[in-house]
């Protein structure tokens, strides 16, 4: 019987990288980063061509650099993770970054820095569902998907782990000496127009995002975030809380994407403030916002350092609810928006987010007069002792907060019509986005009148006063911009320009030594956020040594 022929050795050995098949990482790394630096920065082109002193052989240079640049950038970071089992994640993540960062870019205007990575991080589910639309999706289909369609049916071809290192590292160190090489024969015309017009940088996708993203990831080791240090030990109550009657009972109204100049008590032609009208209020027509964004000015607005200072303070410090609470007062918070930013973390607070009160939570989320509801209730529930001191209450607005506008305010408050109901704004008339915005402070100016009515109601026992002022303002398509969060040093005045009302009752202003008649006569002098820690520490009468009263917008006011 003949014998059969041995196996051939090379049969029993691995199959060859050439016989596997499927395109190199390197080409899918190329491919992916060329379709990024071009097709998902259509926001960036659109922005490069509207730049008022570019010729288009400028913008045409200037965009071909920029692509470059965005390839060459992108291709060095993904080579980073070209092994077999991270490139078509990493890829994944940079198409989805690519494409969900394009739309809003092109459709709210907005850029990306770490602010406004900071308000993504942020968000709940409710500003979310807000955001969704048949628009967003087409553009994630098309600039994210189908792509990844194709890449994750595409074969790689494998490679040794020593061989896949040494094509990683020398994609790495080609595409850094090439990224190096087009800056410099570019860097005058990329420099120029980085230097004069700022927010460009903030346009470039999907390296905004990441360099965002690592802006933040950064701050624990630039300050330990998990340490609160202690603030106004030495507060005590002033000199007013000496045989009282009566206690103070501050309501201080967090108001959200409020823009002063959509208020008719600040000289806005259409009547938004019909019931604040009726009542003995002074507005303050020129008060500026530390921040852009709920995330920035909150914690700013509620600390001792003001703008310029907050952002490079050496370490977390209490804000002013926990000075109030440590003189002895007793304080509450009550939110109907996605937080307080850490500011009331400290002091009894409650979210309205369970409460089912008909007429008011019909519709998956709540009108801010709930806050009002059962408010006497929970100020009750306060330590007796505390009370008898005083009560500052907080109640945080879901305010004007966009872009779902329309949401913002129950039918009976619908003053001007009609209304825009798409949350997709550019798609939105001029006067129904306006319509459905100015809506939203009409039923603010309810939510006010309707807190001095039950402050009123509280004159037999208390002598109660309500400060209301904003986070920040609005864009509502002023040069193709809509939404806030832009960089505060770029921001249009509408995002940083912010409502400030206060109302006494006469209880209040004679146990203050202070009129509504001396505020009135000073509403046009600059006031802002960095005013706000030590005006209401001077209208609790509170003694600290970190309360400045030159920076107390009411002290001057106040008799001796």
């Amino acid at each position: 019987m003949p014998l059969q022929p041995k196996p051939e050795a090379a049969s029993l050995s691995p199959p060859s990288d050439q016989q596997l098949g499927g395109m190199r990482p390197l080409w899918l790394v190329v491919l992916a980063s060329i379709w990024i630096a071009t097709v998902c920065n259509v926001a960036l082109w659109r922005e490069l061509s509207r730049l008022p002193d570019l010729s288009g052989g400028q913008v045409a240079v200037i965009s071909v650099a920029l692509v470059l640049v965005i390839t060459l950038a992108t291709t060095a970071l993904l080579s980073l993770l070209a092994w077999h089992w991270t490139l078509k994640p990493a890829i994944t993540i940079f198409l989805l970054s690519a494409a969900f960062g394009a739309y809003f870019m092109m459709a709210y205007g907005v850029v990306i820095d770490k602010t406004m990575m900071v308000n993504t991080l942020q968000t709940d589910v409710r500003e979310t569902r807000d955001l969704l639309n048949w628009r967003l999706l087409a553009t994630v289909l098309v600039l994210a998907v189908l792509p990844l369609v194709l890449l994750w049916r595409q074969k790689v071809r494998r490679a040794g782990a020593a061989r896949q290192l040494l094509g990683n590292f020398a994609t790495l160190a080609g595409t850094s000496v090439l990224l190096v090489l087009v800056v410099f024969l570019f860097f005058q015309s990329i420099a120029s127009v980085m230097r004069n017009y700022t927010h460009v940088r903030y346009l470039i996708n999907p390296l905004n995002s990441f360099y965002a993203l690592s802006a933040i990831a950064a701050k624990p080791f630039q300050r330990d975030e998990s340490v609160v240090l202690p603030l106004g030990e030495d507060a005590k109550l002033g000199a007013s809380y000496t045989a009282q009657n009566k206690p103070p009972l501050l309501l201080l109204v967090l108001g959200e994407t409020a823009r002063s100049g959509n208020f008719s008590l600040n000289g806005y032609g259409r009547p938004t403030n019909p019931l604040l009208a009726k009542e003995n209020v002074a507005s303050q027509r020129n008060a500026w916002s530390c921040g852009t964004s709920t995330a920035a000015s909150v914690p700013c607005m509620f600390s001792n350092f003001g703008r310029e200072a907050y952002d490079a303070r050496p370490a977390n410090y209490e804000g002013l609810l926990d000075v109030l609470q440590r003189a002895g007062l007793a304080v509450l918070w009550i939110d109907n928006q996605s937080g307080c930013k850490g500011v009331c973390d400290r002091v009894p607070n409650v979210n309205t987010v369970q409460l089912k009160v008909p007429g008011l939570c019909d519709s998956g989320e709540c009108f801010d007069e709930v806050m009002l509801h059962g408010l006497d209730e929970r100020i009750a529930a306060l330590p007796a002792e505390r009370r008898a001191k005083g009560v500052v209450v907080v109640m945080h607005q879901m305010g004007g907060h966009g872009p779902a506008y329309f949401k913002r305010s129950p039918q009976a408050f619908k003053k001007f019509l009609p209304e825009c109901t798409d949350n997709a704004l550019q798609s939105c008339s001029r006067e129904g986005l306006l319509n459905a915005y100015d809506n939203s402070i009409v039923y603010t100016d309810q939510l006010l009148a309707s807190s001095i009515q039950w402050l009123k109601a509280q004159e037999a026992h208390s002598a109660p006063a309500l400060l209301y002022l904003a986070d920040h303002g609005e864009s509502l398509g002023e040069n193709n911009l809509y939404l806030h969060g832009m960089p505060y040093g770029i921001a249009p005045d509408v995002q940083k320009r912010v409502p400030w009302i206060t109302w006494l009752s006469p209880g209040f202003e004679q146990r203050g030594k202070l009129t509504t008649a001396c505020l009135k006569q000073q509403l046009d002098a600059p006031v802002s956020h960095d005013n706000y820690f030590h005006s209401v520490l001077g209208l609790m009468n509170v003694q600290t040594a970190v309360y400045k009263p030159a920076l107390d917008i009411y002290a001057h006011c106040a008799k001796p």
